[in-house]
């Protein structure tokens, strides 16, 4: 299992960079690849040949992937499991507004704008004659119009003459006229749309009770296609066209819409769910994915770097294009007609191929600017935003378009204004500036002196260390550097025991140097007491629906403690964790801030315990040299006698550490007593901070002397005056 693998990339994608030669995650895909995985906006600063190509090549050729196999197995659906039935009806997945989500069954649909209203009308409509019934439900909370409109119509329903909508609020709309009818509907409110083309009528119902008729409908209108129709503002709602039971029976002499003949249906030529699976899939020219880059070079680069990671994802497998100048355009308008999923180029040729038709972006789920300070400076602001206007904001089968922007320079002030105006609550990775913790974070270091602390020399019972010293005669000889470091080892273990009782803890991360020091903690921490001390672990060598489970675990609740290598831990976000305990410091220091940031956040306060050996302590080192990478390993000579240990020195690293954040880190006792005053107000790890009235004589002291100068400068100022005022006069 690779460290890739241990984020949640795919095998194949793994093996392919197994294959490079890649051992570990660069810090920047290590921060970016969970956060795409995850479905969210990206800003990522580094420099280059930091891994930033590696760091969204690789979640989008795997999202890509995924969606593509479940278009091919059938699962693309929706909230109720299924897609549209060959001639059923349902919401368009294609007439409908930029932020207006819609099932694949098309039957419910949602907008979380909250700013603008965004519509829908159904994949088929009503003509002719005859009566006519639908039914629409309130599944959440917000704003909603329903009701009929004509393709004429905009999807803002009821704000021109050919669209006719009931609202939420009690009113009905057509031409921007909103008049009181019937009464307001909310949450699980169950309404009745229908239409009475003999009569040319439009009326409501709500939980079955009929408000009258709403809109008479002169010859002129009548005689146009209606098509069931909603407009939603941050709201949801689903939708009964008579694919199943009503809820509420229509009136006597009122047809189901879905049982209508067909003689008297209309396709909605925006779109039709009626096409099956034509709708989930992508057309052959509308890629998921577009990449742009600001110059021939680097399209290429990142086009070779894909070329890589797909080597070994087949069945299905993904087609990519390389959209550039110096190529001729109709072998790439060739290309795309054959079926492309990704699209790689530069801004010019990509504009040519959109403008001519060749290349469609309504199945675009990933909009991606690298090098974008580049992009901007070479005027494409106007370009960028254009196309993603152009660009679905949620894609036909449910997600949402996801954004991703690298740069050198991202506090540009162009760059933050893009972001600004263009993404959807981005995650910054920024790895050009300095480290810093969390205010929320306090973290604190405990010393363990083996040489102070007996206490590892007397125990009967301690924690099984890793085995580095099982050559060397630590009982007898108790003030040698190997007797000291396995005294380390042993009196670690205690310490973390001591630290959980000593704050009571029920919820912490432990990280540990190894994956042989996770399971001997584990396997401690259960002898001790298996319910007070419950734990799993999450490395590399426990087997995918091992760690799966394990984390699920530790996310529910049902265990207390998650015991993980840094590698493991990347990417977890386990919201309100209060504790965090490095058993050893991590051997890079960036790793540091990465480690204790796994708490604190959500603005809940946390608390980092450190523990660091004062003495040298010797520990497992594979290298390549080694042969079986560590596994069974019994080479307990140092590496440079051919061995695979080495003498870890904790305090060097702690102070590369203090140095690398310009901070001197608070050390406690080994009683691991952590004083409760070091915030503002009292501190309750894994809850908000309290600032408010709890630390206001602390307050008054501190102000005191800035008050005391500023009377005397009030007076030194009194006086002048008067002595001018008296010399004046």
């Amino acid at each position: 299992m690779t460290a890739f693998e241990e984020m949640g990339v795919l095998p194949e994608i793994a093996r392919a960079i197994e294959d490079m030669e890649w051992s570990l995650p660069t810090d920047v895909q290590a921060e970016a690849i969970p956060l795409i995985l995850g479905g969210g906006d990206v800003l990522m600063a580094a420099e280059t040949g930091s891994g930033k190509t590696g760091a969204f090549c690789l979640p989008i050729l795997q999202i890509v992937w995924e969606t593509l196999k479940d278009i091919e197995t059938g699962k693309a659906c929706g909230k109720s499991g299924k897609r549209a039935a060959s001639g059923s009806w349902g919401l368009s997945l294609f007439d409908r507004g930029r932020a207006m989500a819609v099932t694949p069954d098309g039957l419910r649909c949602q907008s979380r704008e909250q700013r603008e209203w965004h519509g829908c009308r159904a994949n088929k409509g009503i003509q002719g004659d005859g009566k006519y019934y639908f039914e629409a439900v309130v599944t959440d909370e917000g704003l909603c119009r329903v009701g009929w409109s004509t393709s004429q119509a905009s999807l803002d329903l009821g704000t021109d003459k050919f669209g006719w909508g009931f609202g939420g609020t009690g009113k009905k709309s057509n031409s921007k006229q909103f008049d009181n009818y019937g009464e307001a509907f909310g949450m699980h409110d169950v309404i009745g749309c229908l239409l009475d083309l003999s009569k040319g009528e439009i009326r409501f119902t709500k939980n079955g009770t009929d408000l009258g008729k709403a809109f008479d409908l002169n010859a002129q209108q009548r005689s146009q296609t209606f098509f069931p129709a909603v407009v939603l503002k941050n709201a949801e709602m689903s939708f009964n066209f008579g694919n199943q039971p009503f809820k509420y029976p229509p009136p006597s002499g009122f047809t189901p819409v879905a049982s209508a003949p067909k003689d008297c249906c209309k396709e909605n030529e925006m779109g039709s769910s009626s096409a099956g699976n034509k709708e989930i899939k992508p057309p052959a020219n509308a890629p998921q994915a577009i990449i742009i880059e600001p110059s021939r070079e680097l399209a290429e680069q990142t086009y070779n770097q894909l070329e890589k990671f797909r080597i070994h994802l087949k069945n299905p497998s993904i087609k990519q294009l390389l959209v550039i100048g110096g190529v001729a355009a109709k072998e790439q308008i060739a290309a795309l007609n054959s079926g492309i999923d990704i699209v790689v180029g530069t801004p010019g040729r990509l504009e040519d191929l959109i403008q001519g038709g060749y290349l469609s972006l309504t199945h675009c789920r990933f909009f991606v600017l690298d090098e974008a300070d580049g992009l901007l400076k070479q005027g494409y602001t106007e370009l960028i935003d254009r196309l993603h206007g152009q660009i679905p904001k949620i894609t036909a089968d449910g997600k949402r378009l996801q954004m991703i922007v690298c740069s050198a320079t991202l506090h540009a002030f162009e760059v933050k204004k893009m972001a600004d105006r263009l993404m959807h609550f981005p995650t910054w990775v920024d790895l050009k500036g300095e480290d810093a913790v969390p205010e929320t974070v306090h973290h604190v270091v405990v010393l363990v002196d083996p040489q102070e602390d007996r206490l590892w020399s007397s125990l009967s019972r301690h924690i099984e260390t890793d085995g580095v010293h099982y050559r060397d005669n630590t009982k007898s000889k108790r003030n040698t550097a190997e007797a000291l470091s396995e005294g380390i080892k042993i009196l670690k273990g205690e310490y973390c025991v001591r630290a959980i009782k000593e704050h009571t803890m029920d919820r912490a991360i432990i990280f540990c140097r190894t994956k042989l020091d996770c399971d001997n903690l584990e396997r401690y921490l259960k002898q001790l007491d298996a319910k007070e001390f419950s734990c799993v672990c999450l490395h590399g060598d426990r087997k995918p629906p091992e760690r799966k489970a394990n984390l699920e675990k530790f996310k529910m609740k049902q265990v207390k403690f998650l015991i993980c290598t840094d590698v493991a831990a990347r990417g977890l976000d386990i919201s309100g964790l209060p504790f965090a305990i490095n058993v050893t410091l991590p051997d890079e220091k960036s790793n540091y801030v990465h480690r204790i940031g796994r708490v604190g956040r959500a603005e809940r306060m946390g608390l980092a315990i450190s523990l660091v050996s004062t003495v040298p302590e010797k520990v497992w080192y594979h290298g390549e040299w080694c042969a079986s990478r560590g596994r069974n390993c019994n080479n307990t000579n140092l590496t440079n006698q051919g061995g695979c240990c080495i003498w870890y020195n904790e305090t060097q690293c702690l102070a590369d550490i203090e140095d690398h954040l310009n901070i001197t880190i608070q050390q406690v006792g080994s009683d691991i007593k952590v004083p409760m005053n070091e915030f503002d107000g009292k501190v309750v790890y894994g809850q908000k901070r309290m600032d408010m009235g709890t630390n206001y004589q602390n307050h008054v002291q501190q102000m005191a002397p800035v008050v005391k100068d500023l009377a005397m400068l009030e007076s030194k100022a009194q006086i002048a005056y008067v002595r001018k005022h008296l010399m004046v006069s």
